[in-house]
């Protein structure tokens, strides 16, 4: 069973995503009080062990890197808002107190506990941040630094069956040291598992839904497109809880023990768990692909056999 840690967890997309996969979370970190309360509430029966042996940290700043528990797979959909359009102006600098900076702690880790691969995800503007300089320095430190294979993507929850757009960059590296004999490759987009219809119980003027991103990690809503503008049967509708949930692949039964607001906001910042459960199925398997391999002392002549 592969191990991953859940950084920047907020409810735990990644990790109920993962854990579809049959993999196991080791260690969590999330900061924000209320995000906290909806992670433990529905994975303490789930992994407990993050709870009951305190791997559920509340300030990744409070651990030293080699003090995260071993593990196969980093997760982290790392804090982006100076990557959304609206904080185009901001730096990207080595300043670990500021919240889009996050990336240096990631990379510490993966230096310090050398994970088989990890699984990044953001606003797909970052790819275009600063003329495209600051996904270059990303890039850089994970492929030359810290000596990983990276895969990145733009991918729509639309591609893996969700009723919604919502564009987002999914970075995925994997051990430079670790022969593989292909490439990897994202799942081909699938067809959509149910439509704004099924999820209204109604007939919709959309097909695909608006982009749920109520203060989420996106740039700041400027209209009421996300609550109101979906017209079902003929009635304009407001997105419920309910609705929102199916939008991002969360189960029914998933808990919200905070206000409504909070809950929407939580969703909003939230992964489609869909896209990510279908990446992390690929992923999975390409790490086997790997591990059923002959032992390194091989791999130069697998190498070359791959060659020609």
């Amino acid at each position: 069973m592969y191990r991953f840690i859940d950084l920047f967890a907020g409810i735990g997309g990644f990790h109920l995503a993962f854990h579809q996969q049959g993999a196991m979370c080791v260690f969590a970190s999330e900061k924000d009080k209320y995000a906290r309360q909806t992670y433990e509430t529905n994975f303490k029966n789930l992994s407990p062990l993050l709870f009951e042996e305190n791997l559920y940290n509340d300030d990744i700043l409070s651990i030293k890197a080699n003090e995260v528990p071993n593990h196969d797979i980093l997760l982290a959909g790392f804090p982006c808002q100076p990557f959304s359009q609206a904080g185009f102006k901001k730096g990207f600098d080595e300043d670990y107190q500021s919240r889009g900076n996050m990336f240096f702690i990631l990379r510490d880790i993966i230096a310090a506990k050398r994970p088989k691969a990890f699984f990044l995800e953001n606003v797909r503007h970052l790819q275009n941040h600063d003329e495209g300089r600051t996904f270059a320095i990303i890039k850089d430190i994970l492929e030359t630094e810290l000596n990983y294979q990276v895969y990145y993507k733009i991918v729509k929850a639309s591609d893996y069956g969700l009723p919604q757009h919502r564009p987002r960059i999914f970075i995925i590296g994997f051990r430079k040291e670790d022969f593989y004999p292909n490439v990897f490759k994202f799942p081909p987009p699938i067809p959509l598992k149910f439509t704004m219809s099924d999820v209204w119980g109604g007939i919709c003027n959309k097909e695909i839904g608006f982009t749920l991103r109520v203060g989420g990690k996106s740039s700041p809503i400027t209209d009421r497109r996300n609550w109101d503008s979906y017209l079902v049967d003929g009635e304009v509708r407001k997105l419920g809880l309910d609705e929102a949930k199916k939008m991002m692949g969360f189960p029914s039964d998933f808990i919200f023990p905070v206000s409504r607001t909070q809950a929407m906001k939580q969703l909003g910042n939230s992964v489609a768990v869909d896209a990510v459960s279908a990446v992390a199925k690929s992923m999975l398997a390409y790490l086997t692909t790997q591990e059923t391999l002959p032992t390194k002392s091989n791999n130069l002549f697998l190498k070359q056999a791959v060659l020609f």
